[in-house]
């Protein structure tokens, strides 16, 4: 990855790359949304409402997904000193505070119908509450760091620490009682959905997933190109 370290040769493989990730997420997602709207049948026990989770799982996977990134690029930026690490993690942050917010909200509207509340304090919805809080505060904490002119370490090691969360949420189901459904899909076990509606729920993941990468890789040059103005701001005020 130091190979990117470069600014200006990661600008160059990122910009034709936003493009191409939009493109193809946007076009995977339509596809995704328009199959599991239009042509999967009703589940036979929760009808109409099943369609939600075309967007709730990934929405699940990606503000889980953004905060490892968030915590990889914080051991990069702590361990091996990697110029664009920090500013990664502040790209990530929104985008995976959306998805988390998300995932919250779906998963309230698809919990009314199917356990007859908005909203029930069980593990894996509260854990995925404090992920949402998670992000706030590192989105407050690196943008305060960077208004100081600080190098974003205690943002980094914030995101460290912010990772125990992830294998609470994934784990909440099997160690407390909750009204959470189990894992539906697993790599050992195959998956509980009925085919017929399995199909476009990989186009959506894809699709979702694509569009995240593709809005990290926007902010992540706004962000350079914020850094660059800045300095030249500084040239200017000394000479």
């Amino acid at each position: 990855m130091h190979g990117y370290a470069n600014p200006a040769r990661f600008l160059k493989i990122a910009r034709p790359a936003t493009a191409w990730l939009l493109g193809i997420g946007v076009f995977l997602l339509l596809a995704g949304v328009g199959g599991g709207l239009a042509v999967t049948p009703p589940d036979y026990l929760q009808g109409e409402t099943v369609r939600i989770l075309y967007i709730h799982v990934p929405a699940a996977w990606l503000g889980m997904a953004g905060w490892a990134s968030i915590a990889a690029a914080s051991i990069s930026q702590l361990v091996w000193r990697h110029p664009l690490a920090a500013i990664a993690g502040r790209a990530v942050a929104p985008a995976g505070a959306t998805f988390a917010a998300l995932c919250l909200a779906t998963g309230s509207i698809w919990g009314r119908p199917t356990w007859g509340t908005w909203w029930e304090w069980d593990g894996r919805l509260t854990s995925m509450l404090i992920l949402f809080f998670l992000y706030l505060g590192y989105i407050a904490l690196s943008s305060a760091e960077r208004e100081r002119g600080g190098d974003g370490r205690m943002a980094a090691l914030f995101g460290m620490v912010g990772a125990v969360n992830l294998p609470i949420i994934h784990y909440s189901v099997l160690w407390w009682r909750t009204l959470h459904q189990g894992q539906s899909i697993s790599i050992t076990q195959g998956s509980s959905i009925a085919p017929e509606l399995l199909w476009p729920l990989p186009l959506t993941m894809v699709g979702f997933t694509a569009i995240f990468a593709a809005v990290a890789l926007m902010l992540m040059r706004a962000d350079l190109a914020r850094s660059k103005l800045e300095a030249r701001l500084r040239r200017s005020a000394a000479e």
